[in-house]
């Protein structure tokens, strides 16, 4: 006798071609959805970083004019990151230190301010005659591209200003400026 061996038919089930392709497409609308959020998010992260670093440049020129300049502010980053005699930290961190102008976070940071021939030397080596009495500290968002552009500006005042164009050429050395709003703090 021979013994018969059932046969079992399989419906093999899986994804097809077509169904990968819609998958794929499902993806790609919801991910361009997604980016215009995303790069929502990403400029309010940066001008908020901006907002912060200029607080932080604020904090430095007080400091730096009640403990070291006699008065007097620092004319630039750099002078503000040199470390006095005996301290343990400088002014501003290095990294916001670098020189005349600095990047961070998608914004240009620079400061200006007109030396007083008649200022004194100060405890971190800044010679006489080279300190300001008051600064222009501006931050442009380096991708102009973006809409409802934020340019920030601050300066001895310590209040920090908004525009949707540069500050650069209108930031008085103290006062408000020509046009911008102050931010609330």
């Amino acid at each position: 006798m021979v013994a018969s061996i059932p046969t079992r038919v399989t419906n093999e089930k899986g994804f097809t071609l077509i169904d990968l392709l819609f998958v794929v497409g499902v993806m790609g609308v919801l991910a361009t959805l997604a980016i215009p959020g995303l790069m929502r998010a990403k400029g309010a992260a940066h001008s908020s970083s901006a907002i912060g670093t200029m607080r932080v440049v604020n904090s430095s020129q007080l400091s730096y004019a009640i403990t070291c300049g006699f008065g007097f502010y620092s004319p630039d980053f750099k002078t503000l990151g040199d470390k006095p005699p005996g301290a343990l930290e400088a002014f501003l961190p290095p990294e916001l230190a670098t020189g005349a102008m600095f990047t961070k976070a998608g914004y240009n940071f620079s400061m200006a301010g007109t030396a007083i021939p008649g200022s004194p030397a100060t405890c971190n080596g800044l010679a006489a005659g080279v300190a300001v009495p008051g600064y222009a500290v501006v931050a442009d968002q380096l991708n102009i591209a973006t809409p409802q552009g934020r340019f920030f500006g601050t300066n001895a005042d310590g209040v920090i200003y908004e525009h949707n164009d540069t500050l650069a050429a209108i930031m008085p050395e103290s006062g408000p400026p020509a046009s911008g709003a102050p931010l609330n703090r």
